[in-house]
């Protein structure tokens, strides 16, 4: 069983890391779950606060990752229709993978200053917030599930 464990821990966290970058996989619950499967073997123990902070940091990753791109847009300076749309965008883009979750929020936003009688101009540059805030917001679920691959190697030397 101790075997087993340990191989589904190494699938887990490879399948965390490619889970970044493919929308249909949810990275950092999965890597995460790849570090369970390490703590319940002789091999490894994390401490509980460990696990506690780390399943914290992998919900706040989940709700940053659909969060970020509505930022990018404000950051850019989308007004409310832009944030929307983007919102919308990236709802909408679920069912359309895997470019839809790429291109829902960019052209969410874009349609949505559109309809706020913004200007092109500005329409494009709140898409590009949304697309640079997708951009940051897979860059940091990458970042987290290579730490989750850094600490189990850690933990198994």
């Amino acid at each position: 069983m101790e075997y087993v464990l340990v191989v589904l821990a190494v699938l887990c966290l490879v399948t965390g890391i490619a889970g970044c970058i493919v929308p249909m996989i949810p990275g950092p619950p999965i890597s995460y779950c790849g570090l369970l499967c390490l703590h319940f073997t002789d091999a490894v123990e994390f401490s509980a606060v460990s696990l506690l902070v780390w399943g914290a940091l992998v919900i706040v990753t989940i709700v940053l990752d659909y969060v970020i791109p509505s930022l990018g847009t404000r950051y850019f300076g989308g007004s409310k229709w832009g944030t929307w749309g983007c919102v919308i965008g990236t709802f909408a883009g679920l069912f359309v993978l895997p470019w839809g979750i790429i291109l829902g929020p960019f052209l969410g936003a874009f349609i949505g200053e559109l309809i706020g009688q913004r200007g092109a101009q500005t329409a494009l540059k709140s898409g590009i917030g949304s697309l640079i805030g997708f951009v940051l917001g897979t860059f940091m679920k990458m970042v987290l599930c290579i730490y989750f691959v850094y600490e189990a190697i850690a933990a198994a030397v």
